[in-house]
């Protein structure tokens, strides 16, 4: 396989256009990709032809207009390029208009309330700044989604007007330092997935992971990542060919998978990619998490990727490492040699440290979700609590501005280690902390809280936003200074001790920490109930509304759509939990119960000791009565939530009544499983589902 041939082979990328576009028509197309200029709408008509053109030759037969509604997951309506002519053939056709407009049913999408059941008609709308490429014979068209009066309802558009903020108000900073070549700053991700390997027939048989995509129930395995031998050990032979057909199948879609790796926990994997522009980040993340389960398919597997699949084994999250560059291919978080004496740098690197801090409440909240409730605040991810990580050096950079003291530098280190063979090795000036919700990593901040499931969009629109608003106050406060540097280093100075309370270079997972950020006063939003509606505060809407990222009713929507999905989800466990409870477990259990009360009754009769089958009958009576009991008090809680009409407060019903409830439930049930003999365990145990890929 030679991977320079195969790599973008089914995107509709500049390669292509200019091979397949006049000059003038690749020139127009490639301004509006490049610098963020308006479509020429004379052009839509050509661009269409070449595009059907190119996808026919390749075997297409049908398109859609590929969108990411408020779902979490992608959307796609399939039309055939047919057209039918006037002798009873067809022809294949695409006209400009089908191009860059198409027509959705958006009655069963979510909207928050802004769109009525009845209200059925949505638009779809080609984005030029994403490329098309070819999915399972499918022309895909990256594209917007929006209602019939105008209400935006995906995840697309606001992460397009965040960018257009960050540019604008990057911009203005990058004026004051008499920059005036850069005509364009734009976010740039690389989101590193991690996600689970399964044996397809153990999740078949787990009635929990089809329907809510985590184990509802499973008692811990007597081995699991306690030796942490999986990590980065060698990768078994088929996950191996997973992984080598899953690296063939995102290349030729043009995505940069780089580096993929055994995480912490048994069946765990990683795949990180290569930083690109924050939308098609978001694009080609969506297509990796959907090409997994694809792939994975193919090889007798099913790729999980719930936040916390397993209780008590590490979960998956996703790492969003997030930058700011400019069209000329300067990295604006990139301190150089002399992070000190590096006042641009110095700038930007302010406006992140205040944005995290004036806005710890949206960041929060847009990694939030019942799936991520699990994970966050154990010991395999960041805690609720939001804090800002920058190393040695730059803590003593800023330290010494703070304290109005000459910062003397730090000496190149080089690390001996005793091996004659070895080279001496350039230390790095800073250490990495894995525990740290938002750690500076060199010359990029990587936000670690996301979930595994997420949508990158979604994070990546309030880090974008927030950051412009920051920059906003920055450049307005600098813009008319008599004396731009003596401004310059009293605006550091100042922001460093207003905002220095966010930084913290310690162990995030301690309880020294959770106390300490309280004496600091920062937030400590333990789940989704307590975070989501914090996104329609004054002070988040009136920023959304400067900077033209959400109106006041799409925050509200859009914070209607994130506690209803809480809420379902939880429904959706408990109801299971229910079910598996009454139709799996408890008459298994019985069923074993009964065999060791014949056990009992023969041994009495030959007059031995019986005491341990006793003994066990005894648990598992009293469990299994307990276990059902829960049941029907779930099942009476369901209802009572049903009776809610505001979504915050049935959010914070379900947080505080249900979910204790479900865990009491659970206790019970998984003490059962480690005294009930194996053939009457109604499904595979976690030593079976976390070993079953060998």
């Amino acid at each position: 396989m030679k991977v320079p041939e195969i790599f973008g082979e089914n995107v509709f990328d500049l390669k292509v256009m200019q091979e397949k576009l006049p000059k003038e028509v690749f020139r127009s197309l490639k301004e509006t990709i490049e610098k963020g200029t308006m479509l020429d709408p004379n052009i839509a008509g050509v661009v269409a032809n070449a595009m059907k053109d190119w996808a026919v030759e390749k075997g297409a037969t049908h398109y859609t207009h590929w969108f990411q509604p408020m779902t979490g997951v992608t959307a796609e309506k399939h039309d055939s390029f047919i057209s039918p002519t006037k002798d009873g053939k067809v022809i294949m056709d695409f006209s400009g208009k089908e191009l860059v407009v198409g027509e959705s049913d958006a009655s069963s999408f979510p909207s928050g309330g802004v769109r009525a059941t009845f209200e059925a008609r949505g638009y779809t709308a080609w984005d030029p700044t994403s490329y098309a490429f070819i999915k399972d014979g499918t022309l895909c068209i990256p594209s917007t989604f929006f209602s019939y009066s105008g209400e935006v309802l995906d995840k697309k558009t606001p992460l397009l007007r965040s960018m257009r903020a960050l540019n604008e108000q990057a911009l203005r900073i990058l004026r004051l330092f008499g920059n005036t070549s850069v005509k364009r700053v734009y976010p740039t991700v690389g989101a590193e997935q991690e996600y689970f390997l399964i044996d397809r027939k153990m999740y078949d048989a787990r009635k929990d992971l089809v329907l809510s995509g985590r184990t509802l129930f499973g008692a811990k395995p007597p081995k699991g990542q306690e030796l942490e031998d999986h990590y980065f050990g060698p990768i078994k032979l088929r996950v191996s060919a997973f992984m080598k057909e899953l690296d063939e199948e995102l290349w030729k879609l043009g995505i940069f998978a780089k580096t993929e790796h055994n995480e912490v926990a048994p069946s765990q994997h990683e795949l990180a990619p290569i930083f690109t522009v924050t939308n098609l980040a978001s694009d080609q993340n969506q297509l990796i998490m959907e090409t997994m389960k694809k792939v994975a398919t193919r090889h007798g597997l099913y790729c999980l990727l719930h936040e916390k699949p397993f209780k008590g084994v590490n979960g998956s999250g996703k790492h969003n490492n997030w930058s700011m560059s400019t069209d000329k291919g300067m990295n604006l978080l990139d301190p150089g040699s002399t992070p000190a004496e590096n006042g641009q740098f110095m700038l930007f690197l302010m406006a992140v440290i205040a944005a995290v801090d004036d806005y710890q409440d949206l960041l929060r909240l847009t990694v939030t979700s019942a799936g991520n409730d699990h994970r966050l605040g154990a010991n395999e991810a960041p805690p609720a609590i939001v804090s800002i990580y920058l190393g040695e050096e730059l803590q003593e950079v800023i330290d010494a501005l703070e304290h109005g003291v000459k910062y003397k530098g730090k000496t190149k280190q080089i690390m001996k280690l005793g091996v004659d063979t070895l080279p001496e090795l350039p230390k790095d000036t800073t250490d990495r902390n894995r525990t740290s919700p938002f750690a500076f990593t060199g010359n990029k901040f990587e936000f670690r809280m996301l979930g595994s499931t997420f949508s990158i969009a979604g994070p990546n629109i309030i880090v974008n936003t927030i950051v412009a608003e920051e920059l906003r106050r920055f450049a307005d406060q600098l813009e008319g200074a008599k004396d731009f540097n003596a401004a310059l280093h009293e605006l550091v100075v100042k922001t460093i001790k207003a905002h220095k309370r966010i930084i913290f270079n310690g162990n995030n997972y301690s309880e020294e920490w959770t106390k300490e950020a309280e004496k600091r006063g920062l937030l400590n939003l333990k789940n989704s109930a307590e975070a989501l509606p914090r996104f329609a505060d004054k002070k988040n809407v009136e920023m959304f509304e400067r900077h033209h990222v959400f109106t006041e009713r799409e925050v509200h929507s859009r914070m209607e759509i994130m506690l209803e999905n809480y809420c379902k989800v939880l429904c959706i466990e408990g109801q299971t939990m229910i079910e598996m409870g009454r139709q799996d477990i408890y008459p298994a259990v019985n069923s074993y119960i009964l065999e060791l009360c014949k056990v009992i009754e023969r041994k009495e009769k030959m007059s031995l000791p019986a005491d341990s089958e006793k003994k066990v009958v005894g648990r598992l009576s009293a469990d299994n009565e307990a276990m059902f009991a829960k049941a029907e008090e779930i099942e009476k809680l369901l209802a009572d939530a049903k009776t809610y009409t505001d979504a915050a407060k049935q959010a914070k019903f379900f947080a505080e009544k249900v979910i204790p409830v479900m865990e009491e439930m659970r206790a019970f049930a998984d003490d059962m499983e480690g005294y009930t003999a194996k053939k009457y365990w109604p499904f595979p145990t976690y030593a079976d589902i976390l070993f079953s890929v060998v």
